[in-house]
């Protein structure tokens, strides 16, 4: 229990300072990418 406590918050850091190195650039092409994955998402929603 502990070593997964010890884990998952070293992860979290880990995560944290990846995203504190990422380029402006890098981070406006992951939201472009989220964008149109959403829109292909939406496009096959069936509507009743």
């Amino acid at each position: 229990m502990a070593l997964t406590l010890v884990y998952l918050t070293f992860r979290q850091l880990v995560n944290g300072l990846t995203l504190l190195a990422r380029s402006d650039s890098a981070m406006a092409a992951e939201i472009l990418l989220l964008r149109h994955e959403n829109a292909i998402l939406h496009r096959q929603v069936k509507r009743p």
